[in-house]
């Protein structure tokens, strides 16, 4: 029997993180969508905007994938962009209860254990990818890793297609705050 997408499921994250020890900045998003899970890597709903988004701050495009059949070409783009830039990514939550992709409906938040890459990577400074995302993190994670690590953490806005509000040209503003360029 299909689920309702408005009923709440217990989701597990089950995508490891995109780090390596070069990582300095860390990108944090809430809990992968249902589009993502089914792909295996993060942001990956095709009307979802951070694939256009990040790689334009780094005057970069990346190619979406068109067919399931292009997916782990995509993923290993994706991957190889992020470690070539520093960038470390990867979710606040490990599990939740959510309804679909409603960040709104999250209720019973585990964070995840970031303490590997704190210590292994060159992290300073963390930005979360929407309003829910850095909310969790304040909530879960701040007071044990920021004095801890030194380090920051801003909330950028989401790109989700639920922010319809905010257009690419404004989220590439906001989004360039990670190269230090606003």
């Amino acid at each position: 029997m299909k689920r309702n997408a408005a009923e709440p499921a217990s989701v597990r994250h089950e995508i490891p993180p995109v780090w390596n020890s070069e990582s300095r900045i860390l990108l944090l998003g809430t809990m992968p969508s249902p589009k993502s899970r089914e792909a295996g890597f993060f942001y990956m709903h095709p009307q979802n905007s951070f694939w256009r988004v990040l790689p334009a701050v780094f005057g970069e495009a990346l190619v979406y994938p068109n067919k399931s059949s292009e997916r782990e070409a995509a993923i290993a783009e994706r991957r190889s962009f992020l470690l070539r830039h520093g960038i470390a990514l990867w979710d606040v939550l490990s599990s939740c209860d959510i309804s679909g992709a409603a960040d709104a409906s999250i209720r019973n938040a585990v964070p995840n254990d970031f303490h590997e890459i704190f210590e292994h990577a060159q992290i300073h400074r963390v930005f979360c990818t929407g309003k829910s995302a850095f909310t969790l993190w304040q909530k879960h994670c701040a007071a044990e890793y920021e004095g801890r690590y030194k380090l920051t953490c801003e909330c950028l806005p989401s790109t989700s297609p639920a922010n319809a509000s905010w257009m690419e040209v404004r989220l590439l503003k906001e989004y360039m705050r990670i190269t230090g360029a606003s």
